[in-house]
């Protein structure tokens, strides 16, 4: 006999993972609606009057969002101006198909759309960073980049806010991969649904507690029209392994996502642990928590030709080519000293005291190559009367004598 839906009459169409009720489809959609609904009100999310950017991919996670997003707005009235944002990395054969699906949600929608790239942001697609950086660490750089993108977008837009569609099973891997990190600064914020709300342009999380279970259910019951190709360049991604993690949980305990997220938001840092405080960066003065932000890291690192640079806590990267740069700068110094000698006899050479010329230019030859007696190079000085003829074709042309400070300063200039 069919299990009838807890909430009516008609038969239950599925069970939902978060609580384990049978629910027909209509009950099933208003809960998750509803319960969306009620973290918006409850973390006062929004605003009357508010631009909210929705950041869309195409995916499972942002269609159900901007769908959730519009029948919501307009069954309570939010009194919001909903707009789709979209960043197009450049990785061909998946972002340029899954923009695809957005540009269809937005005539399904009815929402304008706007699509920011890496190419025109940052000069660089995924593509050509991945074959300077390879397979390994390529996550890295794409969501720094994604994350400013999706901030130069909204400002572009004059967007008030940014929602985006982490779910509850994002947020508890991310806890993991801070736990093992021990990444402190991330760990504390990354439960927050709500991050940057005292800077310029706060970013949302509407899907904070919805599984991504009921989330794919929710999308296939309702026929959206969705991306679901995973990224070409993500099956080596740290986070997959987290995520593997989570879902073995899940299966043994599936409240095991929403505890894990009520674990983070309950630990505290010890007053005497510093923190890192928000700020601006100094060169693309978007929000960082750093002088110089990490996307003019990673970006200052492709194209100076040392992608790896400010990957990783320490920056080894870093210190490595500024001892390489250390080095040639002190050869550099080295030789224009020698070039420019101690004693300048009038014509670049440095003389001694007997012989008017105890050094020959750099280069020189060592053997008596013209049959004058003296080396290819000597100046043929006369003793304290200074110079004869230089044989000037043999000279390094003149050049700058550039300190190691200088050249450190100069090449490390943001």
């Amino acid at each position: 006999m069919p299990r009838k839906c807890g909430n009516c009459t008609n038969n239950a169409v599925l069970k939902r993972p978060k609580t384990g009720d049978a629910l027909c489809k209509d009950c099933f959609y208003w809960a998750f609606e509803e319960e969306i609904h009620q973290t918006i009100v409850d973390a006062g999310l929004f605003s009357p009057g508010d631009t909210v950017a929705i950041g869309a991919s195409g995916g499972k996670d942002s269609t159900v969002l901007a769908h959730t997003m519009k029948v919501l707005n307009d069954r309570h009235d939010y009194g919001l101006k909903l707009i789709l944002l979209s960043v197009d990395e450049g990785i061909t054969g998946y972002r340029d198909d899954s923009l695809e699906t957005v540009k269809r949600n937005q005539q399904q929608y009815d929402l304008p759309l706007t699509i920011v790239s890496y190419e025109e942001l940052y000069g660089w697609t995924m593509d050509a960073i991945v074959e300077q950086i390879g397979l390994k660490n390529n996550c890295t750089f794409c969501g720094v980049f994604r994350r400013q993108a999706l901030d130069r977008g909204a400002m572009k837009l004059g967007a008030t806010k940014i929602v985006t569609g982490h779910n509850a099973d994002d947020i508890a891997e991310t806890v993991i991969m801070n736990v093992l990190r021990g990444d402190i600064a991330r760990l504390r914020r990354c439960t927050a649904i709500t991050t940057g709300a005292d800077g310029y342009l706060p970013r949302c999380k509407p899907f904070k507690y919805a599984y991504e279970k009921e989330i794919v259910m929710y999308a296939y019951f309702k026929q959206l029209d969705y991306f679901s190709t995973e990224c070409i360049y993500s099956p080596n991604a740290y986070r997959g392994y987290a995520r593997t993690y989570i879902k073995d949980l899940e299966k043994i305990r599936p409240s095991a996502i929403i505890d894990i997220i009520h674990s983070g938001e309950s630990l505290s840092v010890k007053k005497d642990v510093k923190m890192p405080q928000q700020t601006v960066c100094s060169v693309c003065k978007f929000v960082s928590s750093n002088e110089v932000c990490k996307a003019c890291v990673l970006l200052e690192g492709l194209n100076k030709g040392r992608p790896r640079l400010g990957i990783g806590k320490t920056h080894k990267e870093r210190r490595k080519w500024e001892e390489d740069l250390a080095e040639e700068a002190s050869r550099l110094s080295l030789h224009n000293t020698a070039v420019s000698g101690s004693s300048d006899c009038g014509q670049g050479c440095a003389r001694d005291e007997v012989n008017g010329c105890g050094s020959v230019f750099v280069g020189a030859d060592e053997d008596d190559v013209n049959g004058d007696g003296r080396r290819n190079g000597c100046c043929g000085g006369t003793g304290s009367g200074g110079c004869g003829t230089t044989q000037r074709e043999n000279r390094m042309p003149a050049q700058k004598v550039i300190t190691a400070r200088t050249t450190m300063r100069n090449l490390l200039d943001f």
